[in-house]
């Protein structure tokens, strides 16, 4: 039976010599063979910023230039190929490249769609689980998909969630989120009725709160210091 390494290093050379006639690129490495092309520059720059010492690892940098080129380039399909052999490389850490993952995922089901949300939502979970050490980042992602999926409760609930706690306190795009969501909700609430002025100005005030909480934190926060201004206005 054909090992689950040779099969990967099979299907990585069955894609890679596709994508050459693809896009007709003229790799010298192409006629060389693979153990001649370390002289050969790559596209973009490793995550580790250290040149490739082995062909494996060579073969993982061609890798990931088709990667991101397919990506540059709208082929998508082709992107997708290849991040799935990079994502089964035990060289590749999955937090460097889970936003890669995140931006194939959003465009093969877009947030607009139920399952498309799902599905992005359960890709940033798996991930808050298996690195607690990018939970922030992906807190941050959480949010920001939610809300552009148009589930700004839950969102807001999120962020209601983490707030309270370090690191999450400290971290001043949270705040710019939370400032931002409840001045929606406060926007949304009918001032017609005398008991939703009281509940406007309580949501208001929170969203200050957020939002001077996040100017302290960076001062230089452009859409906080703008927002501020605005719930300021009589």
């Amino acid at each position: 039976m054909e090992s689950q390494s040779h099969w990967h290093h099979r299907q990585y050379w069955h894609w890679h010599w596709n994508w050459h006639w693809h896009w007709n690129w003229n790799w010298n490495w192409n006629r060389q063979g693979p153990h001649n092309n370390h002289s050969t520059p790559f596209l973009f720059s490793s995550a580790d910023g250290k040149a490739p010492s082995t062909a494996r690892k060579v073969h993982i940098r061609r890798l990931h230039d088709i990667l991101h080129l397919s990506i540059q380039r709208g082929d998508l399909p082709l992107a997708r190929r290849a991040f799935a052999l990079l994502s089964r490389c035990e060289e590749i850490e999955w937090k460097v490249i889970w936003r890669i993952g995140l931006l194939l995922l959003t465009n093969n089901s877009p947030l607009s769609d139920a399952l498309g949300t799902a599905n992005h939502i359960k890709f940033l979970r798996v991930m808050m689980l298996q690195y607690p050490e990018q939970r922030e980042t992906l807190v941050q992602e959480l949010v920001l998909s939610l809300t552009v999926a148009g589930r700004e409760r839950d969102a807001l609930d999120e962020l209601e969630l983490y707030l309270p706690s370090l690191p999450y306190q400290d971290n001043s795009v949270l705040h710019t989120y939370a400032g931002l969501l409840c001045l929606r909700f406060a926007l949304s609430v009918d001032a017609d009725l005398s008991r939703n002025v009281i509940s406007k100005q309580a949501i208001l005030r929170e969203a200050q709160q957020h939002l001077e909480r996040a100017r302290a934190l960076d001062p230089e926060g452009v859409v906080a210091q703008a927002f501020i201004q605005k719930v300021c206005q009589p």
